[in-house]
């Protein structure tokens, strides 16, 4: 009875090369009509986002972190954009040592958009 499931997995092990295998032909060819697949590009985008999340936690404090958190909470996209600097300082190797709360709040303001005003006025 083992030698017959061990074939049963074997198959079953060959069945499902066989498909990564096509899928993987399927996709090369897709590339060049401009087709992407979904699973592929989910995992770089998850990927991406873990490489994000490890730069932040080397570069920032906790506290640093949490503010950044309530930023983004309110501020979706000033947050990212926020995000978005800290890395590319990182990256371009401008970061000596960690971001802490005080940094993170002089950053923000650097950052802040100009806030505009409106004068009203009536006749």
């Amino acid at each position: 009875m083992s030698g017959n499931s061990d074939e049963d997995l074997e198959k079953l092990r060959q069945k499902k090369m066989e498909q990564l295998q096509d899928r993987a032909q399927a996709q090369g060819q897709g590339q060049g009509q401009g087709q992407i697949d979904p699973e592929a590009q989910e995992a770089a985008q998850q990927q991406a986002e873990a490489q994000r999340k490890a730069i932040l936690r080397q570069y920032l404090t906790d506290e640093a972190r949490k503010r950044l958190n309530t930023v983004k909470m309110s501020k979706e996209q000033f947050g990212e954009q926020v995000e978005r600097q800290v890395i590319a300082l990182a990256q371009s190797g401008r970061l000596q040592g960690k971001i802490d709360d005080d940094q993170m709040q002089q950053l923000l303001k650097e950052l802040k958009p100009e806030k505009q005003s409106f004068d009203i006025q009536r006749r």
